[in-house]
C-alpha cells in the first residue's frame, strides 16, 4: 500500500487526539494530512518509504506548533492493522512469529 492512516486516542476518555493520513509513499505527490479537533496541518514533500512517512507522523504528533504529545514517551501501546493476512487470517489477531510468517508467505 502507499497510504498509511494513524489515530493518537486517550484511552482514558477514549478520545481521539490526533488522526490523519499519508498518501502516496514511495511515488510523487506525496502527502501527510495531520487533523487535531478542527484544523488540518498538511504536509507536502517526498516521501521514499514507509520509514520516512512514519518518521513525519511521530514528528507531527510531537510538533510545538500542531502536536498533541509532548513526547514520544506518552505513547503507551501501539496498534497496527495488516489489511491483507491471505487465506488464513480474515479477523483481528494478536501478531507474533507464526502470524508474521504467514503473512511473509503471501508475499510473491
Amino acid at each position: 500500500s502507499s497510504s498509511l492512516k494513524y489515530q493518537l486516542i486517550d484511552m482514558k476518555d477514549e478520545k481521539v487526539l490526533a488522526k490523519g493520513l499519508v498518501e502516496r509513499i514511495g511515488i510523487d505527490g506525496s502527502i501527510l494530512t495531520h487533523k487535531v479537533n478542527d484544523q488540518k496541518h498538511i504536509v507536502k514533500q517526498p516521501m521514499k518509504d514507509h520509514k520516512i512517512a512514519v518518521k513525519l507522523v511521530l514528528d507531527a504528533l510531537v510538533d510545538k506548533k500542531y502536536g498533541v504529545i509532548g513526547s514520544m514517551s506518552e505513547i503507551s501501546a501501539v496498534g497496527h492493522r495488516i489489511v491483507h493476512g491471505g487465506e488464513k487470517y480474515a479477523r483481528s489477531v494478536l501478531i507474533d512469529e507464526k502470524v508474521m510468517k504467514a503473512i511473509e508467505d503471501c508475499i510473491p
